[in-house]
């Protein structure tokens, strides 16, 4: 598994990924918002499948 998920990719996937959390503790509590877990995920593991199947590469060089 090679990481394909750069910098501020990563940040803006944790960010997404909290606030669409935070949609099972606050606001509608539907547990919708437990989609947040995959930007999330992601980001800690810094490789995303979807960018693997795409030919994309965020991380640069």
């Amino acid at each position: 598994m090679e990481a394909n998920v750069g910098q501020t990719d990563r940040m803006i996937r944790i960010v997404a990924g909290l606030l669409l959390l935070s949609l099972v503790f606050v606001g509608p509590k539907t547990y919708w918002g437990l989609i947040g877990l995959v930007p999330l995920l992601t980001a800690v593991v810094n490789f995303c499948p979807a960018y693997r199947l795409l030919g994309v590469n965020t991380l640069g060089k």
